[in-house]
């Protein structure tokens, strides 16, 4: 029951992540899609922690190189989804209100990813891994 509130309220917050991205994009005022390639980022956020949590099974220290490497990685693919909305605002090829509300999504969407891992990756029966 605890997993399916927390199932429950990652996916509203997703939706509200989205929707500010969307209304970034599609309000009739701004009305250039260019910010949509943020979701590349969205999906390529977690990655590194997959492969670092494959390859450092065998590894029970508390810190190992390959975690590092992995929080280097998602640090610089999130520091580029935020840093990309506001160099397409400086050149001028969306507006500044557009901007903001990208990084709003940035925002709400990245901490759903980290809510995510929080309450799924604890590695107790139930977690990430069964969805």
């Amino acid at each position: 029951p605890c997993a399916v509130a927390a199932l429950v309220a990652l996916s509203f917050s997703g939706a509200i992540g989205l929707t500010f991205l969307m209304l970034g994009c599609a309000l009739e005022y701004y009305g250039v899609y260019w910010p949509l390639f943020v979701l590349i980022f969205y999906f390529i956020c977690p990655i590194p922690h997959f492969i670092a949590k494959r390859v450092g099974d065998d590894i029970d220290a508390a810190s190992s190189a390959c975690r590092e490497l992995a929080y280097f990685f998602t640090t610089g693919i999130v520091v580029s989804a935020f840093g990309f909305p506001i160099i397409l605002a400086r050149v001028e090829a969306i507006k500044w209100g557009a901007c903001g509300l990208v990084l709003a999504g940035n925002a709400v969407i990245f901490l759903t990813i980290l809510g995510f891992f929080l309450v799924f990756g604890r590695g107790d029966d139930f977690s990430w891994e069964q969805w």
